[in-house]
């Protein structure tokens, strides 16, 4: 298996291409993927390359952390795993409970009903 590498502070207008034949003065380069925003499909100014082994993804650590690439130092170091999302699912919330006795809580609760 190969190293995973994050590739940030790139330029907005480099491709996968780009990425692919840069590292691939290194080694074999299994995948490059620059990350785009779902919407609009702009470049977010990172990316992950993966690299076939160990020794060729710190070859290219080594060599292009803080290189100039299109005007910008490009910062490369080995991915991190990816935390785990936390839920964003809705429920938990609301407006609160009580019953129809209760003068708390609730929406629209606690006014009598004339």
């Amino acid at each position: 298996m190969g190293k995973k590498l994050y590739v940030g502070n790139l330029s907005y207008s480099l491709d996968d291409q780009y990425l692919v034949d840069l590292f691939s003065e290194f080694g074999t380069v299994e995948s490059a993927r620059i990350v785009t925003d779902r919407e609009s499909g702009r470049s977010k100014g990172f990316a992950f390359v993966e690299m076939s082994s160990d020794t060729e993804a710190q070859a290219a650590i080594e060599k292009l952390n803080g290189t100039d690439q299109q005007g910008r130092a490009m910062n490369v170091s080995e991915a991190k795993p990816m935390a785990p999302r936390e839920n964003r699912g809705g429920g938990g919330g609301g407006f609160g409970g009580g019953n129809r006795n209760n003068s708390r809580g609730g929406f629209g609760g606690g006014r009598p009903r004339y």
